[in-house]
């Protein structure tokens, strides 16, 4: 036991070097090296011939991103249905990506694998890159013997999970960019421009216009506060996402606060239903029990509203219940939803109903999506053209005045 423990130390503190030297025949050399320590190097490159003349750290270049872990899913499930042996496989991922993060992330597990921990135990132990849902399906893999299977179908989930949830960010960002931009364009016409017209109009000598003077009496507030407004804007952004990740009844809020909003609010719910749909599907195929999956389910949900709803529902079938009758009585799924799973359960091909309704939505997703941009677009135009224009007339106003005064 002790020199387990031993080995699993030494392996945690191992770091990548990188170095130089010249072999037996003065040839400049240079290359990397993963060990527990500069001394180790040294004593590995003298055994190869090659006398070190530098060694440096390595720096962990890059963070871990979702896309990465789905690219190295369709990376290794490609690999092992060729026939590639695991740890080869490994190997060649983890030597040829580019992100050195997830590069050591690669030799850090295909390590725990060559001293006896199945696959499953050594995605467990980084539940920040694999979660509940990845190990349970790979378990489920390597338990029947199909972890190439298995791993195709987690990479084709990804994908089409990572898919849907980059057409709902790209129908948020569209709008909140123009809110950004409409916001500063202001500031600035607030601080700039309309200060230098408010010099010019103090020498007509005459009654300025309501919607002039309105405009002005903003633009002092801005001048003088500017540093109060901006403050409250930022503070109020940050303090709004600090509380958000951390609150569960915040979480709660606005999970169900988006769902009510006109237009997003459906099309975020389609969003919800299908990668609940497409989450259940795929565990069931490999078949994790039932009950298990809608754990994984709920976690994968990504709105609070259903994960409560995922977990009452999972709470009945553990009882007894029917799954079509346990979300039924959840009242979060359309009638569309449940009878479709019922025809399911009834057919005995529950995961290839579910797999239907989430191709259905995932489709509705997409042509909300597309019209979501065709409407957004005039309708931005009509309010920073009334914003903009606005304040130009209101500016624009007493030269006009003065015009016919003189004319």
């Amino acid at each position: 036991m002790a020199t387990v423990t031993a080995s699993t130390e030494k392996r945690i503190k191992e770091i990548n070097y990188s170095w130089e030297g010249k072999d037996k025949f003065g040839k400049q050399l240079k290359g990397e090296m993963r060990a527990a320590g500069t001394v180790i190097v040294t004593s590995t490159l003298r055994r190869q011939g090659i006398k070190v003349t530098k060694i440096e750290k390595m720096q962990s270049n890059g963070r871990i991103i979702e896309k990465d872990i789905t690219l190295f899913t369709r990376q290794l499930a490609t690999m092992m249905k060729s026939g590639v042996p695991l740890l080869q496989a490994f190997d060649i991922i983890g030597k040829g990506h580019s992100n050195r993060a997830l590069s050591k992330l690669l030799m850090d597990i295909k390590a725990d694998v060559e001293t006896g921990s199945n696959l499953t135990d050594a995605f467990r132990k980084y539940p920040l890159y694999f979660d509940a849902l990845y190990c349970n399906l790979v378990g489920a893999g390597e338990a029947a013997g199909i972890l190439d299977t298995i791993l195709d179908r987690l990479a084709t989930y990804k994908e089409k999970i990572q898919a849907i949830k980059g057409k709902i960010k790209s129908a948020l960002f569209y709008p909140i960019s123009i809110i950004v931009v409409a916001f500063v364009i202001t500031a600035i016409i607030m601080i700039f421009v309309i200060p230098a017209f408010k010099d010019l109009f103090e020498g007509f000598g005459a009654d300025l216009p309501a919607p002039t003077l309105f405009v002005m009496t903003i633009s002092d507030f801005f001048v003088d506060y500017w540093w109060a407004i901006f403050g409250i804007v930022g503070g109020g952004i940050y303090a709004f996402f600090y509380t958000w990740k951390r609150s569960i009844p915040m979480q709660r809020i606005i999970d169900r606060v988006a769902l009510k909003i006109p237009v997003f609010g459906e099309v975020i719910r389609k969003a919800t239903i299908a990668r609940w749909a497409r989450t259940l599907s795929t565990m069931f195929a490999a078949g994790v029990p039932l009950v298990e999956s809608l754990d994984s389910v709920a976690g994968a949900a990504g709105n609070h509203i259903y994960y409560e709803a995922t977990k009452n529902i999972q709470l009945e079938v553990s009882t007894g219940n029917s799954l079509m009758s346990s979300m039924a009585n959840s009242t979060v799924f359309p009638n569309m939803v449940i009878q479709m799973v019922a025809i399911g359960e009834e057919a005995g091909s529950l995961d290839s109903m579910l797999g239907k309704i989430a191709d259905f939505y995932e489709a509705e997703v997409d042509d909300a999506v597309a019209a979501l941009s065709s409407l957004m677009e005039p309708m931005i135009m009509v309010v920073l053209g009334t914003l903009i224009g606005g304040m130009v007339i209101a500016m624009y106003l007493p030269i006009f005045k003065m015009g016919m005064v003189v004319s």
